[in-house]
């Protein structure tokens, strides 16, 4: 089973950007984890991460036609924003969870608001780089995937 993780905008710059709110772990170290999970759980993990909303979108396209089963997603700022990625998730109509590094509902307050939570199948957010793992467990755990 093909699953997809997707990094918005800025994610690249982990490990050095506001590592009080997001830690210190970077994204090969990310990524490094959630494709050695997803060998232990024996599914096939491929990682993505773009700073552009369309090349997100289009990587999100081209997972449907590839056989990818499920995505984790972590919109960054393009939660709060971005109509088209959400409209994206939705014409594919993959099973997704999104996730967050930190506690957004703690934040300031436009970052309560997300454009992909009430049509995911589950939200992890605030245990820093791990919320990634958890929702690729959760992802894999879903009633939805298996009936995708």
């Amino acid at each position: 089973m093909k699953i997809l993780v997707v990094h918005g905008p800025n994610l690249d710059r982990l490990g050095r950007r506001e590592p009080g709110v997001y830690g210190s772990a970077t994204l090969v170290d990310i990524d490094t984890r959630l494709v050695n999970l997803g060998g232990e759980l024996g599914v096939e993990v491929t990682t993505f991460q773009s700073n552009w909303e369309g090349a997100l979108i289009d990587r999100v396209h081209l997972a449907a036609d590839e056989g990818v089963r499920g995505i984790v997603i972590n919109p960054g700022g393009f939660t709060h924003t971005s109509v088209a990625l959400r409209d994206a998730l939705l014409a594919v109509a993959l099973p997704f969870v999104e996730v967050h590094l930190s506690n957004v509902h703690a934040r300031e307050p436009f970052r309560r608001r997300s454009y992909f939570s009430d049509v995911a199948v589950g939200v992890v957010c605030g245990f820093g780089a791990q919320s990634y793992e958890l929702g690729l467990r959760g992802l894999l755990g879903c009633a939805a995937l298996r009936e995708s």
